[in-house]
């Protein structure tokens, strides 16, 4: 259920609730004219549709024509329960349902249904993307990890069919190995770009526009119609 009041945010976008098995997530959900698809943002661990790395790239993909949702994996009850035990924010199982289930979601939205659809996940949430992606692979057409996690993927790697880029950060050493490690089991087309005197969190000035610009290529590259003449 989308509700066309707009969000006093910089981003042009609307209260979005989706449901997922017993759970209904808030998201955000923003959609350019003549959206050339849309990509699903799975944030990190202990963040949330609010993070201010996740709003900034977001940004940069509506202007290039990508419609965007970026949503929480937990309900509010679930939010306050994980801020004690944060136990949820690792349940990747948990978190590669709940995104599986909104990719879902898109695919049956009248307005959206005709969207190729990506997967853009940031730490914990780049394994979840991987293992939502290996389990909708006729879904999800597109991943981006930041920062992200893909070693958590564990055996889903090998049947991930969408084209991957993972983004790391050049001063994120332990992070970059891990990446290498998980691209080295996945079979699909994927990427490993490191971004020069970036930490772990992007923090470092142009360091998240570069994130921005390098996801926003590839899913100009995978998603829309200059992909699916590819």
């Amino acid at each position: 259920m989308v509700n066309r009041r707009a969000l006093t945010t910089t981003r042009e976008a609307w209260p979005t609730r989706v449901s997922v098995g017993d759970a209904w997530l808030v998201g955000d959900l923003a959609v350019p004219r003549e959206a050339r698809g849309i990509v699903i943002f799975a944030h990190g661990s202990g963040s949330s549709r609010l993070s201010p790395r996740n709003q900034q790239v977001a940004d940069v993909l509506d202007r290039r024509r990508l419609a965007t949702l970026l949503i929480d994996l937990l309900t509010r009850s679930e939010e306050l329960v994980d801020q004690h035990t944060a136990q949820l924010r690792f349940d990747l199982g948990l978190l590669a349902q709940r995104v599986a289930g909104i990719a879902d979601w898109v695919r049956r939205d009248e307005q959206l249904s005709h969207l190729a659809i990506g997967l853009f996940g940031a730490s914990t949430g780049g394994g979840a993307a991987l293992i939502a992606a290996a389990e909708r692979p006729s879904v999800v057409a597109a991943v981006v990890s930041r920062g992200g996690r893909p070693d958590l993927a564990g055996d889903a790697l090998p049947r991930v069919a969408a084209p991957t880029l993972l983004i790391v950060g050049e001063l994120d050493e332990p992070v970059i190995e891990l990446n290498r490690i998980a691209m080295a089991q996945m079979r699909a087309p994927g990427e490993l770009a490191i971004v020069p005197h970036a930490t772990h969190l992007f923090e470092e000035p142009g360091t998240l526009e570069a994130v921005a610009h390098l996801a926003g290529d590839w899913f100009e590259r995978y998603l829309g119609p200059r992909a699916q003449t590819a």
